[in-house]
């Protein structure tokens, strides 16, 4: 009878660790970037209503890619998610010829937790000041008309190339692995201008050693009123992006809802949106019908603008 107590005991240990089993929340990009910085927010704030701890792993590398890849493969039982941006399932797609993963067929696409503008920032490689500043001295000084990009293939890449267009200048894209990198070399002086979202700079922008001389969307910023939107300096482009949270394909529906309601608790928390709010990002969630919607509607209108550009990776 002792016996059998214990073994009862034993099996309700191990399925109580079992449900508790940390979840894993993929990221493909570098500590310290907007992906990383968004992850790790909401991670803090779902162990509680999950009740187990969510952990974040970096999978840096191929604008997104390799994370994407280890979703993929990852069994879908729950305990592993990625955290991505709109370029990961909707850019790459259009732009990587042997794309090793369908983000309709071997994900679960969960909740979108955050939108974002783009923000176009120089540092001490430019004497710029301002848009007009900029573009005045890329047309007087060809051989410096770059920019550098968290990743190609990434919609900062394609969101500055529409930039150089539009404004009658030709940017050449520079690629780092992930923002941080970026960043480095654009306060040493070795990268002259990036786009980006907006966390990337945000504290180097009002610390003066970067400056951010134009963001996208309708209006000012709530977070930078002090920078202009493109259309507000001549050069009519827009765009925003979102990230998003995603299961390998046939992660149960029960537990994709169960995630899906604790994102969307976690994005009303007013010490979260206040959070993100700081950096440029504006906290949403949403339902996993909701966040298909968003893509679907997102891909429509990447898509031609991708095409447009003739740019493709193998």
């Amino acid at each position: 009878m002792l016996k059998t107590l214990i073994a009862v005991i034993a099996l309700a240990f191990c399925a109580c660790a079992s449900a508790q089993a940390p979840i894993k929340m993929l990221v493909g990009f570098p500590p310290g970037g907007s992906a990383d910085t968004t992850a790790r927010a909401l991670a803090d704030k779902l162990k509680d209503s999950l009740g187990g701890p969510v952990i974040v792993e970096n999978r840096a590398g191929a604008g997104g890619r390799i994370a994407a890849e280890a979703l993929k493969a990852s069994v879908p039982d729950g305990n592993t998610l990625l955290l991505a941006p709109i370029g990961t399932t909707i850019i790459q797609p259009a732009t990587v010829q042997k794309l090793s993963y369908d983000p309709w067929k071997d994900f679960v696409h969960i909740s979108q937790v955050c939108t974002f503008r783009f923000a176009f920032a120089v540092g001490p490689g430019t004497p710029a000041k301002s848009m007009p500043d900029y573009l005045a001295w890329v047309k007087a000084n060809p051989q410096k008309a770059v920019f550098g990009s968290p990743g190609a293939g990434t919609l900062p890449h394609f969101f500055g190339l529409m930039v150089g267009k539009a404004a009658g200048v030709e940017l050449l894209h520079v690629a780092y692995k992930g923002g941080a990198p970026k960043v480095n070399d654009m306060v040493g002086g070795h990268m002259p201008a990036g786009m980006d979202t907006p966390l990337e700079y945000a504290e180097l922008h009002r610390s003066g050693k970067l400056k951010i001389i134009a963001i996208s969307g309708d209006g000012r910023a709530a977070a930078f009123p002090d920078v202009p939107n493109f259309k507000e300096v001549g050069v009519e482009v827009d765009g925003t992006g979102w990230f998003g949270v995603h299961a390998p394909a046939g992660t149960p529906k029960a537990t994709v809802d169960r995630y899906a309601a604790a994102i969307m608790q976690a994005m009303q928390l007013p010490d979260l949106k206040e959070r993100l709010f700081k950096l440029g990002l504006d906290a949403t969630g949403t339902p996993p019908e909701e966040f298909v919607r968003i893509m679907q509607a997102d891909k429509a209108r990447w898509e031609p603008v991708i095409k447009a550009s003739g740019f493709r990776m193998d």
